[in-house]
């Protein structure tokens, strides 16, 4: 039921209006509309391309996020959907060998809840079926171009001229967030790596010797290669991420396929035999920004990537964005009194405190730890000898460096846990 968004002559929004407005039809934008209109409010969500879509492969679902598909209600769609694999497996891109793992099913106990892998565009289809049967106004070709505070509210402005307010509104609009020039004015951070993407039917992969029920991250010198099964095994995902020797030498082109087969030329036989089945006609250059802690402005909020856009490492990005919405429909339940007149009822300044009190300092952690994974994963010569001693040498049902994300969502920061304590490589013998 998506619909273009419609004007006035006088460039003004004219439906009914919304207690809040999401800006970005996203995975972030959608859970966010979804988790606000759970609590009764009236959301209308603003997408700037013609339809909802997300564009990618897969997406690696931890417990942290499945939990809150479960309360959504959503839980059990996404497991027909998607994968449950046995484990995931950490293996060196040169040699092949076996580094470390996690039993998932396992894994599934301690936490109470699966750790599930499921097409982008599936996960995307999830939450905009369920924002329809919600009740979610959801309107296409907007393009936000500006966001201020207005007296009880906040509006929001639109390339065409158009213009929509609300009680809120949720800046959900991406790495590029319009949003954030309010906050801070810092630009995308580049890793000098890129990624590459191909999701193809199962039996391409048949006979190269992959791992069919696991996920599987091969670490490499400046490289690393992920696979795991899609849609039920039926199609199977690959990820090929590298750095570029263009992006360190300042050139505008960088990431190209050529690069791509010279990063990967002295990894395993079973990494080089999944390489001619990436999509080589397009590329993902990696960007993160530096962590901020205010997320807030008036009656304008941050969101998904807007706020904290990690790098990939830690398989969290579409995780942090469904937690923020979630803790925000939360406080938002907890701040509310009785609809009153046209009004939500909510203490919007309360809300919005109790979200930016806890959910900033989360994703900082990851944020900064996906950082410290990707040189981890990356090491060559001696570092990567001590980083494999180190791995080999864990105990498959040692969960101390996944608790503290694993658990469930923090609502506020007493109940943020410790983070785990890193093992120095240097103190690692040979």
């Amino acid at each position: 039921m998506a619909v273009t968004r419609r004007t006035d002559p006088m460039g003004v929004f004219p439906s009914t209006r919304a207690d809040v407005i999401v800006v970005g039809g996203g995975i972030g934008g959608l859970s966010a509309a979804l988790a606000l209109t759970r609590q009764g409010l009236r959301v209308r969500v603003h997408e700037r391309s013609s339809v909802f879509g997300e564009v990618g492969a897969g997406l690696q679902l931890a417990p942290n996020c499945t939990r809150i598909l479960d309360r959504y209600g959503l839980l059990e769609e996404a497991a027909s959907l998607g994968v449950l694999p046995e484990a995931m497996v950490m293996k060196d891109a040169v040699d092949d060998d076996d580094l470390t793992r996690l039993d998932l099913r396992d894994l599934e106990r301690r936490y109470g809840y699966p750790y599930l892998v499921i097409h982008r565009s599936d996960l995307h289809g999830i939450l905009l079926r369920a924002c329809e049967r919600a009740g979610v106004e959801l309107l296409t070709d907007s393009h936000c171009t500006s966001y201020e505070n207005v007296a009880g509210g906040a509006r929001v402005r639109f390339a065409d001229g158009g213009a929509d307010e609300a009680e809120v509104v949720i800046a959900a609009d991406g790495l590029h967030s319009v949003a954030r020039e309010l906050l801070v004015k810092d630009e995308p951070v580049s890793s000098a790596y890129v990624a590459y993407r191909g999701a193809v039917p199962f039996e391409k992969v048949a006979d190269n010797g992959i791992h069919d029920k696991d996920v599987v991250v091969y670490v490499g010198p400046r490289c690393h290669f992920v696979q795991y099964p899609l849609r039920g095994g039926e199609m199977f995902n690959q990820v090929a991420v590298f750095e570029s020797p263009k992006a360190l030498a300042g050139e505008d082109d960088w990431g190209t396929p050529d690069e791509l087969d010279a990063a990967f030329a002295g990894t395993c036989e079973r990494v080089r035999k999944g390489l001619p089945l990436m999509w080589r006609d397009r590329w993902w250059r990696m960007y993160d920004r530096d962590p901020i802690m205010t997320w807030v402005t008036g009656r304008i909020a941050l969101l998904g990537d807007a706020a904290h856009p990690p790098l990939q490492y830690m398989a969290q990005g579409a995780i942090m964005a469904i937690e923020d919405g979630w803790v925000l429909g939360e406080h938002v339940a907890a701040q509310r009194a009785r609809r009153t007149g046209d009004g939500s009822g909510v203490d919007w300044d309360a809300a919005l405190a109790a979200y930016e009190a806890v959910r900033p300092e989360h994703c900082r952690r990851v944020v900064t730890t996906a950082r410290a994974w990707g040189e981890l994963w990356h090491l060559e010569g001696v570092l990567r000898l001590r980083r494999n001693a180190l791995l080999r040498g864990r105990d498959v049902y040692d969960y101390s460096f996944v608790d503290w994300i694993y658990g469930p969502t923090a609502l506020v920061p007493e109940d943020e846990p410790e983070m785990f304590q890193p093992i120095p490589l240097d103190t690692v013998p040979l």
